[in-house]
């Protein structure tokens, strides 16, 4: 969850999401570096340092010029195929949830599980309950247990949403008629929040995404407390 006058990223609750927030330090370090050197050689060049005509048409420094830009894509092309090689490998999944994105609600189906599925609505502002955070919190959370990989299932039932859980790293878009997938592991037990990411109508910023991780005993004893009920 973030905080108040909060400059970076939540903090990560799966591992995917942690090698995004190492992947993002390591290219925000290449870019100040990049940017130190430029402006190191524009004020040398204000002060008439580079200014030399034997410099300035010197062919080694053409070849540096060349080279160093296909190093620096390369350092960050190699860690950025890894992640969406990691985003994109279905290992084995626990637990298949299939999620449905309708204007303006998400509805759930457990597909592992007969009969096992429910609609997920925004919670009003005048029934929150303190301690409820407005515009996020929803009446059903999708529960899921801890350490156990998770596979999600995302499609629409009228128009193009998008299923984003920032501090899981997920963002899959929900398409009409078409199944997307993705696959994520919650590394410890809490509540994750997110909303749809696409434009999807008038009420688009009204059908948030909680997700609630749980330890494996607790999520078995969710899921005969809701087949009883239903």
């Amino acid at each position: 969850m973030s905080q108040p006058t909060q400059l970076g990223f939540q903090d990560a609750a799966s591992p995917l999401m942690e090698e995004l927030l190492h992947f993002h330090d390591h290219a925000l370090m290449i870019v100040f570096l990049i940017s130190v050197v430029v402006l190191y050689i524009l004020s040398a060049m204000v002060t008439a340092k580079f200014t030399d005509k034997l410099i300035l048409d010197s062919q080694e420094i053409e070849t540096v010029w060349t080279v160093l830009p296909a190093i620096i894509l390369i350092l960050i092309a190699l860690p950025s195929l890894r992640i969406l090689y990691l985003m994109d490998e279905i290992n084995n999944p626990h637990l298949t949830v299939k999620a449905i994105g309708h204007q303006w609600y998400w509805s759930y189906e457990y597909t592992d599980f007969e009969d096992l599925g429910f609609d997920s609505y925004m919670i009003p502002t005048q029934d929150l309950h303190p301690g409820k955070f407005r515009l996020l919190d929803v009446d059903n959370r999708m529960v899921i247990p801890t350490e156990a990989p998770i596979r999600v299932l995302v499609s629409a039932e009228d128009v193009l949403h998008s299923w984003a859980i920032p501090t899981l790293g997920i963002k899959v878009d929900a398409v009409p008629g078409r199944l997307n997938q993705t696959t994520f592991i919650a590394s410890r037990p809490g509540v994750f929040y997110g909303q749809c990411s696409e434009i999807c109508g008038a009420n688009h910023s009204f059908m948030p995404i909680v997700i609630e991780a749980v330890p494996l005993t607790h999520f078995e004893n969710w899921t005969l407390s809701v087949m009883e009920d239903a």
